[in-house]
Formats: structure tokens, C-alpha cells, sequence
């Protein structure tokens, strides 16, 4: 696996490292050994998938607060969106940055998220599957968001917003 860091501290795009012949490719897409020599989280504790119809919807920005914070891998499994990341920790040199990457199925890429990041994505394409390895449970009482158009960041998505939860219309305006 290869990481590259981001202009977001501690956060990664991991690319797979394909061993290819005539049937097709085998990579790995975890290696407990490789996250653990960069001092990066295992991300044992859940595994989840969300699957989103129609171009143009946004999901997120979402985090959850200590002590149930988690790292999360996020990966686009079926489809393309617009990956964001937002950093919200206040002892950080890029505290209140976004970083956006478009993440295709084809690309097999992966973006692991730190701690006290929010994360969301907006489909680019319909029938969207993105999957996630996160190192904690959810836990409801502490969900967390940011609004996705929220002016202390000025988050510049792709696409008109087609489809957006009634939840994450109502995250209130960002005070950090």
C-alpha cells in the first residue's frame, strides 16, 4: 500500500499496490503492520457501507465527539463523489481547512480521516456506494456535524445539492 499525506495533518490517501496478470489484479486494502508503522489507527472496531441513488446528493459533514471520537478509511466502492474533510481540531496548523478529492470505484482509493475531522461527499454519479472501517462504535449521544455550506469554511462542492437529510440541513453554524 502506498500513503501520501494530504495538506491535512495526519490525514492519508491510501492507494492499493496491484499485483496484476491475466485474470486481473490482488491488493491488499488493510494491513494492520502498514497503518501501525505509521503510528496510524487499526480501525477494528466497525465496518459500514451507504448506498445513495441519485447524482448530487450530499451526506455529512459528520464526526463524532470524545470520547467516542474515530478514525475512519473511507473508500467509494461503486460510483464517484467528492470526498470532504474539514479539521476541527483547534491545536492543528490546518484548523478550520477542508480538503477536497474526488474518489472514483476505479481508482480502488482510500482516504483515512483522523480524529476530529468531519467528513462528508457528495455523489458525482447515481448509485453511489462508498464503504468505511471505523475505530469506534457509533454512538449516538456523540454524533456530531458541521453544515455543508457553513461560510466559516467555504466549502466548494462540485454540484448543486440534488438530495440532502433533514439532519444534516439542521447542524448549526460553526463556533469553534
Amino acid at each position: 500500500m502506498h500513503f501520501s499525506e494530504t495538506r491535512l495533518q495526519g490525514t492519508y490517501l491510501v492507494d492499493i499496490e496491484r499485483q496484476e496478470d491475466s485474470r486481473g489484479f490482488f491488493a491488499r486494502s488493510w494491513c494492520r503492520r502498514e497503518f501501525e508503522a505509521r503510528g496510524l489507527s487499526v480501525l477494528s472496531a466497525q465496518s459500514s457501507v451507504s448506498y445513495t441513488k441519485v447524482k448530487g446528493t450530499l451526506r455529512g459533514l459528520h464526526y463524532q465527539a470524545p470520547p467516542a471520537a474515530e478514525v475512519k478509511l473511507v473508500r467509494c466502492t461503486r460510483g464517484a463523489i467528492y470526498d470532504v474533510v474539514v479539521d476541527l481540531r483547534r491545536d492543528s496548523p490546518t484548523y478550520r481547512c477542508w480538503l477536497g478529492i474526488e474518489m472514483k470505484a476505479s481508482q480502488h482509493r482510500m482516504l483515512y480521516v483522523p480524529e476530529g475531522l468531519a467528513h462528508g461527499f457528495q455523489t458525482l454519479e447515481d448509485d453511489v456506494e462508498v464503504t468505511y472501517q471505523m475505530s469506534e462504535f457509533y454512538t449516538p449521544e456523540a454524533e456530531r456535524g458541521v453544515r455543508y455550506n457553513d461560510p466559516a469554511f467555504g466549502i466548494q462542492w462540485p454540484l448543486e445539492v440534488e438530495l440532502i437529510s433533514e439532519k444534516d440541513l439542521r447542524w448549526p453554524a460553526y463556533v469553534g
